[in-house]
């Protein structure tokens, strides 16, 4: 094989494991439990410690490429993430797995705008370039949807050690193929790095992670909480402050003057937050309400997977048909739709019942997330398109570790009829704002503003 096609091997497991430990813990939750005898909150820190990290360090992580190199950085963040998959496999309690997690999302965050950037190295030619990074798509795409069933069988017949364990034959595999194939990355050493900015987002997210995690155990009204919230808002304002008035931030704010970019952002946040929040606790029902195995699990949630890979290969075509906010606009409602009729579905007890929302809220989503894309890049300059992908890609991974905090908090008690309340607490929730964010997509995106996916395919992203 060429060194330009190994290159793209070799980002792409990159990609590929980044995106596979997003969501393959779902499926191990009731053996994470069993081993370390701990309650919703434990689980929701080994779900969102590796989603927090990531979301905090993945717009940094781009500077650093760019400053250092992106092949350097890409080879420290596999070499990091393989590390710490190998500390989850091998952890002795929760604690030590949490920080486990959130070394594997710093490694993860590494890995992402790095892996990209390898595959448009690689491909100076424009229409190879374009190819190129449609198979790195795909195969993310591919990884997402195949998570949940690969890790069902692993913890089925290896246990759950072995979703982390796994990581360590990729890990090194894909730092061969890069150390012998990839070509060395331009550097540019003039690139500042807003490092207070940075510093003061990791205190933000944890702080707000900490308080909405934790207040299911302790109360609202526990000083831990009280004083997480308010290093949580302090912290937010400060970094406003920040990145208002450094000259190169990390968050250029002008960015959201656009209202296209401002809506994409909004909409990509609550996708994630009811994406991510509900396949939490749907795991949590299948194994401890439905009782379902691990792998009957990862298999229950095949229907979502496969309607997920099938929209989103339509939706670049139906982007060009209907235009970017009509396809919102029917995504949003779509899902919304699907979680609407899942309200009824899960008080039945049947399996089939759930099967046709289950598409539907998929489908929908799966429609909005390359819309959102479009509208983000059509909405700056091509100059600022990686900068602007990378903060549209942040609020979505922020949004997924709120939907799982504070539907986590919503089921915080596994007793089947309070469960259950919760449950519906979440659908409902998850209902509001996906058809809040439509009401705001048809009445705020008023204008095209979207090309077909196909033309600027270099930065999908579907984690």
């Amino acid at each position: 094989m060429s060194r330009p096609l190994l290159t793209l091997v070799g980002a792409a497991l990159g990609f590929v494991v980044v995106v596979v430990d997003v969501s393959v813990v779902n499926v191990a939750l009731d053996a994470f439990q069993s081993d370390f005898a701990t309650n919703i909150a434990g689980l929701e820190w080994v779900v969102n410690a590796y989603t927090l990290i990531f979301a905090a360090l993945l717009l940094t992580a781009g500077t650093l490429g760019d400053r250092f190199g992106a092949r350097k950085i890409f080879l420290a963040g596999f070499l990091l993430f393989t590390a710490a998959s190998v500390a989850c496999g091998l952890a002795p309690t929760l604690p030590a797995l949490v920080v486990a997690r959130l070394i594997q999302g710093a490694g993860a965050a590494l890995l992402i705008p790095n892996s990209l950037s390898l595959v448009q190295q690689a491909y100076p030619v424009e229409a190879a370039r374009h190819r190129a990074v449609g198979w790195w798509s795909a195969a993310g795409g591919m990884a997402l949807a195949a998570g949940p069933v690969i890790g069902g069988f692993l913890v089925a017949h290896f246990g759950w050690r072995s979703i982390f364990l796994i990581n360590l034959p990729i890990g090194l595999i894909g730092v061969a193929i890069t150390l012998r194939h990839a070509p060395p990355s331009p550097v540019n050493a003039h690139r500042s790095l807003d490092w207070p900015g940075q510093i003061i987002a990791v205190i933000a997210l944890a702080a707000l992670a900490l308080a909405l995690i934790e207040a299911g155990q302790l109360g609202w009204t526990h000083p831990a909480i009280l004083i997480a919230l308010s290093v949580a808002i302090i912290a937010s304002a400060a970094f406003l402050a920040i990145e208002a008035k450094t000259a190169v931030p990390m968050l250029p704010l002008k960015l959201f003057r656009s209202r296209a970019f401002a809506i994409a952002s909004i909409s990509g946040a609550l996708l994630n937050f009811a994406y991510y929040g509900l396949i939490f606790v749907f795991s949590l029902y299948f194994q401890g309400q439905q009782k379902f195995s691990p792998q009957e699990t990862g298999l229950a949630f095949l229907p979502m997977t496969i309607v997920l890979m099938v929209a989103n290969i339509i939706s670049g075509y139906l982007i060009a048909r209907l235009g970017a906010r009509r396809l919102m606009v029917l995504g949003q409602v779509l899902a919304a739709s699907g979680y609407l009729l899942l309200l009824v579905a899960v008080t039945t007890g049947s399996y089939a019942m759930l099967i046709v929302p289950m598409l539907m809220a998929a489908g929908g989503l799966a429609l909005v997330v390359p819309t959102i894309t479009n509208v983000t890049l059509s909405a700056v300059d091509a100059s600022r398109a990686g900068l602007a992908s990378g903060v549209l890609n942040t609020a979505r991974q922020i949004g997924g570790m709120l939907g799982v905090a504070v539907c986590g908090y919503l089921v915080r008690d596994i007793a089947e009829a309070a469960f259950m309340h919760g449950m519906l607490l979440s659908l409902a929730l998850a209902v509001v704002l996906l058809f809040a964010s439509a009401l705001l997509t048809l009445l705020g995106l008023d204008r095209p503003v979207a090309k077909p996916t196909a033309d600027r395919p270099e930065h999908r992203c579907p984690a």
